[in-house]
């Protein structure tokens, strides 16, 4: 997209409209074009790198799947599925709790802190096991400033409201035979 398309959204989704109305519009898009695709394509994706999350729920403990915006982390392979394919984050992948800059933390999150080793991703049409962590301090403070250099409406959705922004490392892991 051309430089002027992607201010024009970054502006547009710093707004508290976008805020409203994004979260029940985009989630359902993504969903439905990614099971149409058999996980090769997401709408978002198009604007930022994306992935589609599944955790079981914190309580329920029943699956839940969301597509998600996130910050692929160049590094080593790890350890996981038998390596990375074409086009796959060698260090895994960042995401940011942001729940577009309204108040309370998206219900993802609270399932990875319940399920850190439990989740899996569909990153470019595959299934990836990953084990999730939530960042704090020096670590939390250096990727959020590459967050925020990444996507600065993040820096606008953590203005206005009073908790922190929730970031998360999600790395391959060893799947049992």
């Amino acid at each position: 997209m051309a430089a002027a398309g992607v201010r024009l959204v970054q502006k547009v989704s710093s707004t508290r409209v976008f805020a409203r109305i994004a979260p029940h519009v985009v989630p359902a898009m993504d969903r439905t074009v990614h099971r149409l695709t058999r996980g090769r394509v997401l709408l978002s994706a198009r604007m930022l790198p994306g992935l589609v999350l599944t955790v079981p729920g914190a309580r329920s403990g029943q699956p839940r799947t969301t597509p998600l915006a996130c910050m692929p982390q160049p590094g080593d392979a790890g350890a996981g599925d038998g390596g990375v394919g074409p086009g796959e984050p060698g260090g895994g992948w960042v995401l940011v709790g942001s729940n577009f800059g309204r108040p309370g933390h998206p219900a993802w999150t609270a399932n990875l802190l319940a399920h850190p080793e439990e989740a899996v991703v569909s990153w470019n049409g595959r299934d990836i096991p990953v084990r999730a962590r939530l960042l704090a301090g020096e670590e939390r403070a250096v990727v959020w400033k590459a967050a925020l250099a990444f996507w600065p409406p993040y820096a606008a959705y953590q203005a206005r409201i009073d908790r922190e922004i929730r970031l998360f490392r999600l790395d391959r892991r060893e799947v049992s035979p």
